[in-house]
């Protein structure tokens, strides 16, 4: 069947396509894929298991859009840092990943929160959704993995309750 050139190609389309492919085509298509962004090398990185540590592109999109460097304009983009997880979990997924970058997703943002005392609501809401959610998906590890994921989110509450002043507020 012919569709028309105004309806965008589906994942149909892309399978009926790639049965045309050989093993060098698709090999070929896949090497293009990887040079074209660096989003897709970490994809394929963590899909294949290769290097040392799959988790650093994934942490470093999370640091660039929850702590952006302010001297270059960049903007907070929580959005964005939640897509580097999403992106992380369709790669992979493996729970003891997505602990660490949930876990680290919310030691960036408060960080951040220290240092800038940001008070915007939006992104105190997406801070606290995450938190929540890191400590869900840390609680579904393996006890051994668990305890160290439970201890650096207690070590960021501890910090916060040494700053809060007799009023609650942090200091």
């Amino acid at each position: 069947m012919v569709r028309s050139k105004n309806i965008s190609p589906s994942w149909n389309d892309v399978k009926t396509a790639l049965l045309d492919f050989d093993r060098a085509g698709l090999r070929g298509l896949v090497q293009d894929l990887y040079t074209a962004s660096k989003d897709n090398q970490a994809f394929l990185h963590a899909r294949l298991g290769l290097g040392q540590d799959q988790l650093r592109p994934f942490k470093a999109s999370i640091s660039r859009w929850i702590s952006p460097d302010p001297m270059k304009g960049q903007p907070i983009s929580v959005s964005k840092a939640k897509k580097a997880i999403a992106d992380y979990k369709k790669a992979i997924g493996r729970p003891a990943g997505m602990a660490e970058l949930s876990i680290f997703y919310c030691e960036e943002a408060f960080a951040l929160l220290e240092s800038c005392s940001m008070d915007g609501e939006k992104y105190f809401s997406a801070f606290i959704h995450m938190y929540g959610r890191s400590l869900e998906i840390a609680s579904g590890l393996p006890p051994t993995e668990r305890s160290i994921y439970l201890e650096r989110r207690q070590t960021q509450i501890t910090r916060e309750e040494c700053r809060r002043g007799s009023r609650g507020r942090i200091q």
